[in-house]
């Protein structure tokens, strides 16, 4: 790889991570005007799911469509500025700068919805795959963090299957190594921030 390919490759991550630290539950708790603050109320998380317990449905389905947006934007200009390489550096990128966020303290959300969005954009074809595993494993177990984990090991195996084989994407980028790279470093970013903060509640 050559030098100014890896500098576009750290732009593109760049760009992601900075996409991703759009903090769509701030904002939302400030349209709201409630004078409240996801951070220390609820489960404590500036996520969809607080926002729609504190502020109401309407705001959490509006955090959680901002959250998916912000890393689908990122994935696709990663793509432009860096190729297919680009395109998952930049969707990592976006997780990493949800769960923490450089303007406040590297505490950040969970990350759930934002690998949503940045799946629809860069293994579009297992996104529908992916929400049916969420939704199967939470109804079984009623617990987000295994739910989570069992969500997380077939995403990373679905990637790992569709890059040896070559499989088709959709309108993804082309199944290189940088698709088991992206969900293996997402899955990992995200089950550290559920542990994490299972140890702060504990």
């Amino acid at each position: 790889m050559t030098t100014r390919a890896v500098v576009r490759l750290g732009a593109a991550f760049g760009l992601g991570y900075l996409a991703g630290t759009f903090p769509s539950a701030d904002l939302a708790t400030r349209l709201a005007a409630r004078g409240t603050d996801l951070r220390a109320e609820g489960s404590g998380n500036p996520g969809a799911l607080n926002a729609a317990a504190v502020l109401g449905r309407r705001w959490g389905l509006a955090v959680l469509a901002a959250d998916m947006a912000k890393a689908t934007i990122a994935g696709l200009v990663g793509r432009a500025v860096a190729g297919d390489a680009g395109a998952y550096a930049a969707a990592t990128g976006s997780i990493a700068g949800h769960i923490a966020p450089v303007w406040n303290g590297f505490q950040g959300g969970k990350g759930v919805a934002t690998s949503a969005g940045a799946c629809l954009a860069v293994f579009p074809v297992y996104f529908p795959i992916d929400a049916a595993v969420a939704a199967t494993s939470a109804a079984a177990s009623q617990q987000a963090e295994r739910s989570i984990q069992v969500s997380c090991a077939v995403w990373t195996t679905a990637a790992v299957v569709w890059w040896r084989r070559g499989l088709p994407n959709a309108w993804g980028p082309e199944t290189g190594p940088g698709l088991p790279l992206f969900a293996a470093a997402s899955s990992a970013m995200i089950l550290a921030k559920f542990r994490s903060t299972r140890r702060t509640s504990a």
